[in-house]
């Protein structure tokens, strides 16, 4: 029985070997100080970028989410996952057209994350053999949260992946450009993870922080304080003349950290208990002003840019207007934390579409399009859609999750056929249906009076009372 776990334990512990497998030489079409040929992508490559795509991007997290709720659809998801994952890392290897300078982010970054995914089978197919005596029993307790990290991990470094393979099949982020498209990426990665964790944190995650005894703007605040403290030591190059750049992202490091220990500060009550305040969205809203005035060169960078601040700005007010008066400074609507307001959406998507217009306002972006027929109102509708797709999917992720780990909740609102109905219930229907048949318009007061009647046995009696059915019958006329 256990042959065929056995046998996959064996092709997994080769699988990294197997995918070590690199590019032939081969005669190169790449012009000098130039990463990319420039030929287009043929149809493999492409088939390569969905399949990636859907492994990484969609089949994975599904199969995060079902290992962490501990569905019996874990297992299956993830072998679909791996199998694509395979099939796709491939047909990065023998796709023809553009090509590509050897030892880039991507190919470098895809045998990371293929060495990765072999560890995760490996250990995936060790829990599955239920190896729990002896020594293999203390491995076991060392492999289950191994396996749960790296499972938990897969998502971020996929989310990485994705973004190397986009950089290196345009050849962007080289020499002088490298600094600011990592500034774009990681602080537009960072955005759209916020927005993530608030909406974990809205809709599964209300117990939990209550549970931490510590408010939400405390987490917020200490991390505002941290980024603060590195973005105020790293954005000049010490030792070199200051520019207007320098001096805005500077300045912007040391708000940060100035105002995340007054919120941190503002996080308790005079009593030391949790309490709410307006800092972490006020940093945010100044962020955004301080970005919506960033000088660029071209229009589209500057429209761009502009429409990112103003994003930023509205974040900080819809998260200030949502703790002061939609939840008065309370942690959530509910004591069990499943009530929420559709306007505390609003903050969320609005982080997403923060992260993604940042990350499409690089240098090189932006000269692509200026180049290109496309206007800077359809690049920003087209950043905006990606991070509608981004919050949906988030949301159909923790939703899942939710379902799965309390499954009553899929039950809520439908009573079986062959369950009992309370009386009160009973007795409620049929006083609804009375009340409607007493409002028509009826000038026979026998039948008035006797839907009166009925109405008061409904409320007095019990399921076994006799039928007036029979009365209604003799003094019908």
């Amino acid at each position: 029985m256990a042959s065929w776990p056995l046998r996959a334990l064996a092709l997994a512990a080769a699988l990294p070997v197997a995918l070590a497998h690199d590019h032939h030489e081969g005669v190169s079409h790449i012009a000098d100080g130039s990463t990319v040929s420039d030929e287009p992508i043929d149809t493999t490559l492409w088939i390569h970028i969905f399949i990636q795509m859907t492994a990484y991007g969609v089949i994975f997290p599904i199969g995060m989410v079902l290992g962490i709720s501990k569905s019996r659809w874990h297992v299956p998801t993830q072998i679909l996952g791996t199998a694509l994952a395979i099939l796709g890392f491939f047909l990065g290897h023998a796709h023809g057209g553009r090509e590509f300078v050897g030892n880039n982010v991507h190919a470098t970054f895809a045998h990371i994350l293929q060495i990765t995914l072999a560890a995760q089978v490996i250990l995936g197919l060790y829990l599955k053999l239920h190896w729990e005596k002896g020594l293999n029993g203390k491995i076991r307790k060392l492999i289950r949260p191994l396996h749960s990290i790296i499972g938990k991990l897969m998502p971020v470094l996929s989310w990485t992946q994705i973004l190397f393979g986009g950089i290196t099949t345009l050849g962007f982020c080289q020499g002088d450009h490298l600094g600011q498209c990592a500034a774009h990426f990681i602080m537009g990665s960072a955005f759209i993870a916020y927005g993530i964790v608030l909406a974990i944190i809205l809709l599964v995650g209300q117990v939990w922080l209550r549970r931490t005894g510590r408010s939400q703007e405390f987490y917020d605040s200490a991390v505002i304080a941290a980024w603060g403290c590195v973005n105020t030591f790293t954005e000049h190059h010490w030792g070199t003349d200051w520019v207007k750049n320098d001096w805005q992202h500077t300045t912007m490091g040391i708000i940060w950290w100035c105002a995340g220990l007054a919120g941190m500060w503002l996080s308790r009550d005079r009593d030391g208990n949790p309490k709410r305040n307006f800092v972490p969205g006020f940093v945010i809203f100044m962020t955004g002003w301080g970005m919506s005035t960033h000088p660029q060169d071209l229009k589209v960078s500057e429209v761009t840019h502009a429409m990112f601040g103003y994003t930023l700005m509205a974040v900080g007010v819809t998260r200030i207007i949502e703790i002061s008066f939609v939840l008065r400074d309370a942690h959530s609507l509910s004591e069990d934390g499943r009530v929420w307001n559709s306007f505390q959406y609003l903050p969320v998507f609005l982080l997403y579409s923060a992260g993604f217009l940042f990350m499409g306002a690089t240098e090189e972006q932006m000269e692509l399009v200026d180049r290109s027929s496309m206007d800077h109102v359809a690049y920003i509708l087209v950043l905006y859609s990606l991070a509608f797709l981004m919050f949906l999917f988030s949301n159909i992720l923790i939703t899942m999750y939710d379902r799965l780990t309390d499954p009553e909740l899929s039950k809520k609102g439908f009573v079986p056929a062959d369950s009992h109905v309370e009386d009160g219930q009973m007795r409620g229907v049929e006083e609804f249906e009375l009340n409607g048949l007493m409002s028509d318009e009826d000038d026979d007061d026998d039948n008035d009076k006797e839907n009166q009647r009925m109405l008061r046995r409904s409320q007095d009696g019990s399921s076994d009372s006799p039928s007036t059915v029979g009365k209604n019958n003799v003094n019908s006329v």
